[in-house]
This record gives structure tokens, C-alpha cells and sequence, in this order.
């Protein structure tokens, strides 16, 4: 294999080969340059290689070394427009600025795969919406502390907009009133996305409990020291919430029985006496309920 340098003063290094064993067995498919690191391609050199790559890529057949190599070679060399593109969300928050680079490079492998060089249209110029709206669609879907419907996370946005541009009109914290009017919608559905504004960020528990007013803590108590906990009791409620239905469809005898044992604290001797039948009988019908009423609280859960 033979290599001359590429002919730009702003890639001295980046290197250029024909290869006949990378295209040459493609029908119709003219020689692709081999550059050795696309990654150093300077983004107006970019510009002109990726129409030669991305008019081999239409023709070479997909799967193949051939094809794998235009694909990656393209992504290398535009990376700087994700670079570009990630910037503007740099003061975001939310996020590494790695994971953001990623993440816009996802969508910038998607525009690789969709574009067309009939559209003449410039590759950059139909890449950047993918690569911001793949950016975009991650600080929705991920830097929310509290999951929410994206109907009030895009609501979320609005509003935060309207406050802004009504605040300076203003001079002062708009009303729920004002918001509504401002973006036509309902008081109660500005109400519904001011409360799930709440879910966009998470406080720590080691925060404390009552900040003055200048933000510094006026005790030493958190958020953790007060919260309280989960009441022991809570399951016997459940349990007695679960069992009331089930006692309703016993027969009154069965019912008294139930009553006396439980309620009253009877022994099985008494509760014969008090009926008259045998303490044998009486085991046998607390058995019998008993067993109904189990069987009765593990269906329901």
C-alpha cells in the first residue's frame, strides 16, 4: 500500500491511500481515500471529504469492511459538530458534559444513516437538529428526580419562559392568573405543572429543616430528624380493612362465635356454655371459620 499526505496545511498528519482491496471489488464504486485519523480532519476539510464518503456509502454494500469503514470514518470526522452542538448546553446542569458528547453523537450516527445526498442540502445543516434533539430528549428523560408525564415536563419549560418574560414585564412574580392568561391555558393546569416543576430537582435530607432567611440554618436539625416512621400498626389495619367483608358473608351464629372469642376473650368452655353445645363442637366451628376467613384474606392479597 502506498500513502501521500492529504493536500491541507490544517491536517499535516492525516494521510491519504487508495486501497483497490477496500473498494476495488465493489462494481461501480470509484476508490475511497484512506485517512489515517479522522478525527484530525479540520471541520471545512470535513465538509468536502464527507460528500466523496457519503456518495461511496449510497453504493457500497452495507455490512462489508468497505462500508464499515466510510460509516466510522464519517462519524470521526464530524464529530466536531456534536462538540458544537453540546455546547450550548455546557451551563445546563444535569449532566457530564462527556455523557452529553455521547449522547449528541447518537444523534449524529442517526443523521449519518438518514442523510441524502439528493437532498442537496450541507450534511451539517441537516446533522445539527439530530444531534440537539437526541441532547435534548436526554436532560428530559433523565435529569428528572421525580418521573413525570412529558406533557409537564415540556409545560415545565413553558412556564418557566412565561415567568421570566412576565417578571420583567412587570417588575414583580406573576400570579397563576397571569401564567394562565399569558399561555392560554387553564388556572389549574398552570397549577398542575407548577407542582410538577417541584419534581425537576431533589433536596438532600442532610439539608436543614428550617432555613432562615438569608439561607443559613437557624437549628441543627435536617430534614432526616423529622421524618417520621412507618407505624407498626399500619398492618393490622390493612389486615382488619381486608377482613371486615369476609366477616359480613359469615352467618350470625358464626359471627357471635367469632365475637366471643375474640372480641370478649371467651374461652371454648364459656362460649359452649353460653350456647349451649359442647366445647368440642365450638373447636370444631372456630376451625371451620377460621379456615374460610384465611383463605378468604390470601385471595384478597
Amino acid at each position: 500500500m502506498t500513502t501521500t499526505p492529504v493536500r491541507t496545511s490544517r491536517v499535516p498528519r492525516t494521510q491519504v491511500a487508495t486501497s483497490a482491496a477496500r473498494t476495488g471489488a465493489l462494481p461501480g464504486a470509484s476508490e475511497l481515500p484512506w485517512i489515517e485519523d479522522a478525527g484530525k480532519v479540520a471541520p471545512r476539510d470535513a465538509r468536502s471529504l464527507s460528500k466523496v464518503f457519503f456518495d461511496q456509502l449510497q453504493v457500497l454494500e452495507e455490512g462489508t469492511p468497505e462500508h464499515q469503514y466510510a460509516r466510522n470514518t464519517l462519524i470521526e470526522m464530524n464529530l466536531s459538530l456534536v462538540r458544537f452542538a453540546a455546547g450550548r448546553f455546557r451551563n445546563r446542569g444535569g449532566g457530564d458534559m462527556e455523557d452529553i458528547i455521547q449522547v449528541g453523537t447518537i444523534g449524529l450516527i442517526k443523521a449519518i444513516d438518514r442523510f441524502d445526498l439528493s437532498r442537496e442540502v450541507e450534511f451539517a445543516t441537516f446533522a445539527v437538529p439530530y444531534i440537539v434533539g437526541e441532547i435534548k430528549r436526554f436532560f428530559r428523560d433523565t435529569t428528572w428526580a421525580v418521573h413525570v408525564p412529558r406533557r409537564l415536563q415540556e409545560l415545565r419549560v413553558e412556564l418557566a419562559k412565561a415567568r421570566e418574560e412576565l417578571a420583567t414585564a412587570l417588575d414583580r412574580d406573576p400570579t397563576v392568573k397571569e401564567l394562565a392568561g399569558h399561555l392560554k391555558l387553564s388556572e389549574d393546569e398552570v397549577v398542575e405543572g407548577l407542582v410538577a416543576s417541584n419534581g425537576y430537582t431533589a433536596g438532600s435530607l442532610d439539608m436543614p429543616s428550617d432555613p432562615g432567611d438569608d439561607g443559613r440554618a437557624t437549628s441543627s436539625r435536617t430534614f432526616a430528624d423529622v421524618l417520621g416512621e412507618t407505624d407498626p400498626a399500619m398492618e393490622t389495619v390493612e389486615d382488619l380493612h381486608a377482613l371486615a367483608p369476609l366477616l359480613g358473608e359469615l352467618d350470625d351464629r358464626e359471627r357471635h362465635i367469632i365475637e366471643m372469642r375474640f372480641g370478649q376473650e371467651m374461652t371454648q368452655s364459656e362460649i359452649g356454655a353460653e350456647l349451649g353445645i359442647s366445647q368440642m363442637h365450638v373447636s370444631r366451628l372456630l376451625t371451620r371459620t377460621l379456615t374460610r376467613l384465611r383463605a378468604g384474606m390470601l385471595t384478597e392479597s
